[in-house]
Parts: structure tokens; sequence; C-alpha cells
């Protein structure tokens, strides 16, 4: 049965993943690690008709995999003593842009940002001090982020890509 299906799927298979995957060996690596999948969980395929649909599911999910082995690998690297010391000036700067629109939000929300942003002080203590669940202030202060972030926005015109990402500025006057 694997033979059958790597006859009718290597070649379309390929073309899928290197659609996902800009290298040809990382691309061919996981197509064999897709039939190998295939070759030891061929049993477990139920309905013969859904071959197709069955096989698109363990590339899509050894494509994630590639992906989720390759964030892990990135994320082991000591991307702090890589990153220049200018950052911490550019973080500094920021927050004391986005204190003035912190300020002119309601009473509530601006409590919440000011002692979790600059305060240092945590959600759970936040809760705890304010006799409120944790999840409470989790809700209220992602509800605030975004607040804070369109107000950002509208003033700055900044643009994002979909990650949230800033891609584009005009100069903020704000």
């Amino acid at each position: 049965m694997t033979t059958k299906i790597w006859k009718e799927f290597n070649e379309e298979l390929l073309g899928f993943i290197k659609s996902r995957v800009n290298e040809d060996e990382v691309a061919k690596d996981i197509l064999q690690e897709v039939f190998i999948k295939i070759h030891k969980t061929i049993k477990q395929l139920q309905n013969q008709d859904k071959v197709a649909s069955w096989v698109y599911q363990i590339t899509r999910n050894t494509i994630i995999d590639f992906y989720r082995k390759k964030k892990l690998e990135t994320s082991d690297l000591d991307l702090e003593s890589s990153l220049p010391d200018e950052v911490e000036e550019v973080t500094k700067d920021f927050s004391k842009c986005l204190r003035p629109f912190i300020l002119q939000m309601p009473k509530v929300e601006r409590d919440l940002l000011m002692a979790t942003t600059y305060n240092n002080v945590s959600q759970k203590e936040y809760a705890a001090s304010h006799e409120m669940s944790y999840s409470t202030v989790k809700s209220r202060l992602q509800r605030a982020r975004v607040k804070l972030k369109q107000s950002f926005v509208d003033c700055c015109g900044l643009e994002s890509d979909k990650y949230g990402n800033i891609i584009s500025s005009d100069n903020c006057n704000c």
C-alpha cells in the first residue's frame, strides 16, 4: 500500500512541501519523513477513500513539526549577547513615548498599565492587591493594551504586517 501511495503522491507532495519550505533539500527530507510516517501508520487508515486527505494531513503536520523544531533550535541561541547596547536606549525612549498615551486612558486602565508596565507589579500581585481574580486582570490588561496600541497607531500613522511588526510610520508628533 505504501508503494502505491508513493507512486501516486510522490511528486505532488514534493511540490506541496516546496511551496511551504524554501530549500529543496529540506523539502526532500520532509518528504522522506512523511513517507516514513505513512509507512508506520498505514494500519490506522480506516477509510481507503480518504487516502489523499490522510496523506496531506500527515504532510501538513510534518511541515509544522519542522518549523517548530527549527524555532526551538533558534531559541537556544544567546540573542542577548548579540544585541547592541542601543536597544535598551530605544526601549526607554519608546516607553517614554507611550506614557502620554497611557495617561490619557480611563483611570482603571491607566492604573493597571502603569502598575504592570512601569512599576514592575506582576499581574497576580495587582489582582491580589485590588481584590480581583487573576483572569480578570489579564483580560483587562489585554483590552487596555489593545486600546493603547490603537491610540498610538491612530496618532502616529503606523502600519504593521500580519504579525504586528511595524513596516512603516509617519512621523509621530504627538
